[in-house]
């Protein structure tokens, strides 16, 4: 396992876009890196100041100008905004130049810059260097990316809480404990034959079980966490004609998927999203489940008990105007069964009908939501009780930290084993060197969150993920 890259500065400098590609009233080119204060001034030219240089310039502070190209013609009008390292985002030397929206005048400004030797930034290369400068961690690295694709209010907090640094001093203090720990632990190795105990054992097991407790709330927030961050996917099953995507257009508040009286129009899944009191719900609207030698409807049935299993909450649908054939109440219980840690709410439809109400079914084992899906009634009642099914757990984790991300998730696990581990081996007094080597590990894992311990191959898939300008 490599140790974390070692940040050598100055790196050669970048430019690139960094607000979105499109017409906008003012767009953002951004440049960092060794050289960066004389790349720019072979493009810039201040107003009214021929003997102006952006090299000379106080840090923070914005200069009115033109951008030219290399034969000296004006490109656009600019404001060239100055950072002088280590005070900017990177903690290089920077320049954020303000030019106006539109995809041919911000791609003439960058083509300006790239011109004048500057190289074009790779995806996240901007928050990757003030990573590697110490300026910020890993895991507040990946809070920028979150925070970039928040969809909701709670997703936003989420990652502004991780952003802050929240979840890092949480972690930052199990680190220093289990440092502690590994250090007086090594240091009984090294005095293995006088027999000397540095670390006290019952101090060592009291401090075990106290981070035990805290990875394992860690760990039971990453599904509150990940609902959160992605939405809570839910899968719309239940038989052809029972009204799915009219479910899913009254959901909505849209047509977006096709109905039809003809059984099996849904072929393959549809995916759309919608919002709730700041929850973000992504519904899945799957093929009518029945026995079909149609090739094609048999494939999107099978895609659809895919989707079934990843899913967070279960609708199934029926149709409540006419009795509900004794198949499909088994096919149910088995989708129920198979399926025993997903929510699964039953959603009888066509209720608006006087007939419905012989034809409801009483759960014991599952809610039930009763719904005219063609005329919208119960659809609110709907949406608030898929959100209590799915998120009611948000507010025990409200005011506290959450895991959100799936790498920080597998990373507290494993941490979490490493624990309980050496807990197992301090509570039954064995070997000290399997003890040092179970918190080690704990460490290890800890760091990978943080950056403390990082490959090249996970700050490679991590900032690939990001913008270029980003």
């Amino acid at each position: 396992m490599k140790s974390q890259p070692q940040y050598i500065h100055p790196l050669e400098p970048i430019a690139a876009i960094a607000t979105a590609i499109g017409e906008s009233a003012i767009a953002i080119v951004r440049t960092s890196g060794e050289g960066c204060f004389e790349r720019c001034d072979r493009v810039f030219r201040k107003a009214g100041d021929s003997n102006f240089t952006l090299a000379s310039a106080p840090s923070h502070t914005a200069h009115y100008g033109f951008i030219v190209n290399e034969k000296g013609e004006t490109i656009d009008e600019v404001m060239a905004i100055v950072y002088r390292s280590p005070k900017s985002f990177t903690t290089e030397d920077s320049v954020e130049i303000n030019c106006h929206g539109g995809v041919v005048v911000t791609q003439a400004v960058l083509r300006a810059l790239l011109d004048a030797g500057f190289r074009l930034a790779e995806p996240g290369e901007f928050t990757r260097r003030a990573f590697l400068a110490g300026r910020i961690d890993l895991l507040q690295a990946e809070a920028i990316g979150e925070l970039i694709h928040a969809k909701t209010d709670a997703a936003y907090r989420a990652a502004i809480s991780h952003l802050k640094g929240d979840l890092s001093k949480q972690l930052m203090l199990m680190r220093d404990n289990l440092l502690n720990a590994c250090a007086l632990l090594e240091l009984e190795l090294d005095f293995g034959e006088e027999d000397v105990e540095f670390q006290n054992r019952s101090q060592l097991k009291d401090s075990l079980i106290a981070l035990q407790t805290v990875l394992e709330d860690l760990l039971a927030s990453f599904q509150t966490g990940k609902r959160i961050a992605e939405g809570v996917s839910v899968a719309i099953v239940g038989r052809p004609n029972a009204g799915k995507s009219t479910l899913l257009n009254a959901l909505l508040g849209k047509d977006r998927a096709i109905v039809s009286s003809i059984a099996g129009t849904t072929r393959d899944f549809i995916q759309e999203s919608f919002t709730y009191e700041g929850a973000l719900f992504q519904l899945i609207d799957t093929a009518g489940l029945r026995k079909t030698k149609d090739f094609v409807e048999q494939e999107g049935i099978r895609r659809s008990y895919e989707k079934i299993e990843e899913a967070d909450l279960i609708l199934y649908l029926y149709d409540a105007s006419q009795p509900i054939p004794a198949e499909e109440l088994e096919e149910a219980k088995q989708l129920r069964l198979k399926n025993p840690n997903v929510p699964f709410l039953h959603v009888p439809n066509k209720c608006d009908r006087p007939e419905a109400m012989h034809h409801i079914l009483k759960n014991e084992d599952s809610a039930v939501c009763p719904i005219s899906a063609l005329n919208g009634e119960g659809i609110a009642a709907l949406k608030a009780e898929m959100k209590r099914l799915t998120l009611d757990s948000q507010k025990r984790h409200e005011g506290s930290l959450l895991l959100t991300n799936l790498r920080h998730y597998e990373a507290v696990r494993n941490a979490l084993q490493s624990v309980v581990n050496a807990h197992y081996l301090t509570d039954h007094n064995l070997e000290t060197e399997l003890i040092a080597s179970d918190l080690r590990d704990a460490l290890h894992h800890i760091g990978t969150i943080t950056g403390k311990v990082a490959t090249d191959e996970i700050l490679n898939t991590i900032f690939a993920k990001f913008c270029i300008g980003k």
